[in-house]
């Protein structure tokens, strides 16, 4: 998930604190913490995904949707009441628009998924390089966010990239492509949002949860689903799955409250850089020279929208300090 996003997704959880922290330092220093511990968990999710073999990628895909919902439900109502969770659901604008970033959510799961357990880690770890280009480019084209010559030369190396594995595979990189592309759909929907991000996950897993447990039901009755596997452990670890993603998501919502974009925008480089490592080094999946020059020329792509994100960082905490003065 890339920083832009997963501030859209936190930006409206409601902060009970009033007024400025007693003691900024303290709050700098937890806020980096969670918001590298939050890259740093998601660097080793491949490493439970591939744990669950040899449970197929859909039934991991179901449990993960039901426990995800019973997980964000749980922890929305340590605070929230139950009137506070379902009070905007009455609003029908509400209901279209949350139920459809849910779809659009569980697409991506199911694809990061199913990449994970299908020898596919260094492929979504392009996915994840190029998402913040990908949602920079749907803020310029959907929403008429400026385009800077620093966007617009980290969107190019991203297709340079792209073109690059298209023309020497012969196919198109769908994993890393429906990655990006549906978590920038997921963020373009998500921008408006003035939920709280627990409530927000209840209300995108809700509908999927209902569907996915009619779907468990029938397959465990049937005797094709993960219990006739006979892998007890790994059936009892699947139910982690929707805590594994609501974990990751609670640290960053911290550290989005404490620390500066220009940080956490730093820091979203390390999960997929960490997969990236874990697919090479400890799932030997297979890297060539191709792939390696469609990782530099994105890398190079960061390097200059990060530094543009800098300077715009920089600008605007600059104009800040003049007028409070």
């Amino acid at each position: 998930m890339s920083e832009k996003a997963l501030q859209d997704l936190s930006s409206h959880t409601p902060d009970n604190t009033a007024g400025v922290s007693p003691d900024p330092e303290k709050d700098y220093r937890i806020g980096v913490l969670c918001v590298l511990g939050c890259q740093l968990f998601w660097g080793v999710c491949p490493i439970y995904w591939q744990a669950l073999e040899p449970i197929p990628s859909w039934i991991i895909i179901l449990y993960r949707i039901v426990t995800m919902f019973v997980y964000s439900y749980i922890a929305a109502r340590f605070r929230f009441t139950r009137e506070e969770i379902w009070q905007p659901l009455r609003d029908k604008a509400i209901r279209r628009k949350y139920f459809t970033a849910g779809l659009i959510l569980t697409i991506n799961w199911s694809i990061y998924i199913w990449a994970m357990t299908s020898e596919r880690v260094i492929q979504a770890s392009i996915g994840y390089y190029i998402e913040p280009i990908v949602i920079c480019a749907v803020g310029i084209i959907v929403f008429r966010e400026k385009l800077t010559k620093y966007n617009l030369t980290a969107m190019i190396c991203a297709l340079i990239a792209i073109i690059i594995i298209l023309l020497h595979y012969r196919q198109v990189p769908g994993v890393a492509l429906g990655l990006a592309g549906s978590w920038a759909v997921y963020s373009a929907i998500k921008k408006t949002s003035e939920i709280p991000v627990l409530t927000a996950l209840v209300y995108e897993t809700m509908i999927y949860a209902v569907i996915a447990t009619i779907a468990i039901i029938y397959i465990e009755t049937k005797g094709i689903g993960a219990i006739s596997l006979g892998v007890p452990g790994k059936y009892a670890m699947m139910f982690l799955s929707g805590l594994i993603t609501l974990i990751p998501v609670a640290l960053f919502s911290v550290s989005a409250k404490k620390v500066s974009l220009l940080v956490i925008g730093l820091a979203q480089y390390i999960s997929p850089t960490m997969s990236l490592l874990l697919g090479i080094f400890l799932f030997k999946e297979p890297i060539d020279r191709t792939q390696i020059i469609a990782f530099v020329i994105i890398w190079a792509g960061l390097a200059v929208f990060t530094y543009g994100e800098f300077l715009s960082n920089k600008k605007a905490l600059a104009s800040e300090a003049e007028s409070n003065r």
